[in-house]
């Protein structure tokens, strides 16, 4: 409500105003010498893209071995299979998923996971994304209901349930519980990405911007508790210990993936029928995978289009970045960590982007002009002013300061450009973009200029 919301709005009415994507909404906004602006969030999301789709590529495999019960591992070099019901040993367990996913053989499922979005998009906006959301969010919806269901009548789920919802109140003055708390809900809402900018390009007019936000974020976190109501109370009732099931839901492994990929096949092969529900689990992850991968080629593609490339040709072009840029993630997870420490975080810098764009365009006129839009049935007061004038920017200067301050103590190379997660390979990945994204301002703002035209909704098909 203080993040993610007030950004999905500002969002939709940018696009819904614009008709362009990101690059083109900055331009047409702020004016042409903040097109950058416009690349730098669409830069942070197309990096997320490149190693999103690997883990899309994870799910997709997980989901394949669960359903055939069987588990594809390398021992000391050799290929050998493990029987789903005998993963009872983390040790293995962890050593499967690493040796997959630096083996090589996550690359082909990283281009099956890719190549499903890109084709979609291919299809359209309305034949490809609209009819492929209409059937991975009610697959998700309905697994992620059975999962929870199942977790919650298993014997001892009561404390999976006093886990999750047990407040800890001396955990606020901790910064990172804000910083892991902002950043998550960004990366799990899609705010400040600039997708349902991307997605507001083909809305009607007569579309409610603030009610539309609000079923967005208020959806997604309820999809949340029902993974965390799936995950929580069946790793609680697993162990015969709170202490054991504690370390086990606070396992992250490499960049938070040691609960989805180590110990779910672990605690779904003890329950009963634990192979369908293992399915299913990691069916409603791969269409949540997917869905939210389809947003980003989506993104990436209507840029190139706003540059005059022709739709076809621009998810032809997307389709190979994406493929040649998550190979090193799929191959090494060492580069998997940086790129989702680095470019995870950049999501708090296109937040702050975002709430710059709104104080320059003037916060009253993107109030009247972008979202209170006759026919709306919520319209914002003059609060929003404040809540984008002066709490959203603070909230980014206070918590970018605050961890950069803090990064200091927990790297003993802070400054180094070249570690997994340090605040110097931040700045130096985030400068790196904005010094290319600035020198080609003015190539960006000639192509926007160049390709004219009204925006389509489809190729051909005015909108």
């Amino acid at each position: 409500f203080i993040w993610s919301v007030p950004l999905l709005i500002l969002e939709m009415g940018m696009g819904k105003k614009t008709r362009k994507g990101l690059v083109g909404s900055f331009t047409d906004l702020i004016g042409e010498r903040f097109a950058w602006m416009g690349g730098f969030v669409a830069a942070v999301t197309t990096f997320i893209m490149f190693y999103y789709s690997v883990v899309a590529g994870w799910c997709l495999r997980y989901f394949i071995s669960a359903v055939g019960g069987r588990w594809l591992t390398r021992v000391h070099h050799t290929e050998a299979t493990i029987d789903l019901a005998r993963m009872t040993d983390p040790v293995a367990a962890q050593q499967s998923f690493e040796s997959f996913a630096t083996s090589g053989w996550a690359v082909p499922f990283h281009l099956l996971a890719i190549g499903i979005c890109a084709w979609i998009v291919y299809k359209g906006v309305v034949n490809g994304i609209e009819r492929a959301n209409r059937v991975l969010i009610p697959i998700l919806a309905i697994m992620l209901l059975v999962a929870a269901v199942r977790a919650l009548t298993l014997p001892g789920a009561e404390k999976g349930l006093q886990f999750m919802f047990h407040i800890d109140w001396s955990s606020l003055s901790d910064y990172r519980i804000w910083l892991e708390g902002l950043t998550q809900s960004a990366w799990s809402t899609g705010a400040g990405w600039g997708l349902l900018l991307t997605y507001a390009v083909y809305t009607r007019e007569k579309e409610d911007t603030v009610k539309n936000c609000l079923i967005v974020g208020l959806g997604n976190n309820s999809m949340s508790m029902l993974a965390a109501l799936a995950v929580l109370p069946t790793v609680f009732a697993s162990f015969p210990t709170f202490q054991d099931a504690f370390e086990v839901a606070t396992f992250s492994g490499p960049a938070a993936t040691g609960l989805t990929f180590v110990w779910i096949p672990i605690l779904f092969g003890k329950l009963p029928f634990g192979q369908f529900f293992s399915a299913v689990f990691f069916l409603a992850l791969s269409a949540a995978a997917l869905s939210s991968l389809i947003a980003m080629v989506e993104l990436a593609t209507r840029v190139l289009i706003d540059f005059g490339m022709k739709r076809q040709k621009a998810i032809k072009v997307v389709f190979a970045a994406a493929f040649v840029g998550g190979i090193p993630s799929a191959l090494s997870l060492g580069f998997f960590v940086n790129q989702d420490w680095a470019w995870g975080l950049g999501l708090m810098v296109s937040g702050g982007i975002f709430a710059f764009a709104a104080i320059k365009y003037g916060l009253s006129r993107v109030r009247i002009e972008l979202i209170n839009l006759p026919g709306n049935e919520i319209h914002l007061g003059r609060w929003f002013n404040s809540l984008f004038g002066v709490l959203v920017p603070a909230e980014f200067t206070v918590l970018i300061s605050w961890w950069a301050i803090r990064s200091f103590g927990w790297a003993d190379k802070w400054w180094n450009p070249f570690a997994a997660e340090s605040l110097g390979t931040c700045l130096f990945q985030w400068g790196l973009a904005v010094i290319v994204l600035m020198a080609f301002n003015n190539r960006m703002v000639a192509l926007l200029r160049n390709a004219g035209g009204a925006p389509v909704l489809e190729e051909g098909v005015p909108l």
